[in-house]
């Protein structure tokens, strides 16, 4: 071989070498972005999930508190206090409920004597037989 032929071919593997390794690069490069995206989104869902569970870890967290309270206040001989707010909203709740029904109630007993009245009226019509 001739050494232009074999510049040539040397000219001709470098050109090769430079097209693979760029598409290799590029290749490698497109894997890290999607690798990249997905390592973001687990790291999207674990928070997602770590603040799930903290929330519910706090909320069991304030009842074991108020349960503790509660059974150091039963040790030391205190009776529990009355809970007073909730005993005033069921009574409005009730009282509120109570009213809805005796509206009702009423209602329907207007209504109800209303058809009895307007029967009696056409009944007696019927039988009185008045001509006018």
């Amino acid at each position: 071989m001739s050494s232009s032929t074999l510049s040539k071919a040397e000219r001709t593997a470098a050109q090769a070498w430079d097209y693979l390794s760029s598409a290799m690069a590029e290749t490698a490069s497109k894997a890290a972005s999607v690798a990249g995206d997905k390592s973001q989104e687990w790291a999207d869902r674990s928070q997602e999930f770590a603040g799930k569970a903290a929330g519910k870890a706090g909320g069991k967290a304030d009842v074991a508190w108020a349960r503790a309270n509660a059974a150091a206040a039963a040790l030391a001989g205190r009776k529990p206090s009355t809970p007073w707010g909730l005993l005033i909203v069921a009574g409005l709740a009730g009282a509120a409920v109570g009213w809805a029904a005796a509206t009702y109630t009423r209602t329907a007993l207007a209504k109800q004597a209303e058809a009895e009245e307007r029967e009696l009226t056409e009944t007696a019509v019927i039988v009185g037989g008045t001509d006018v």
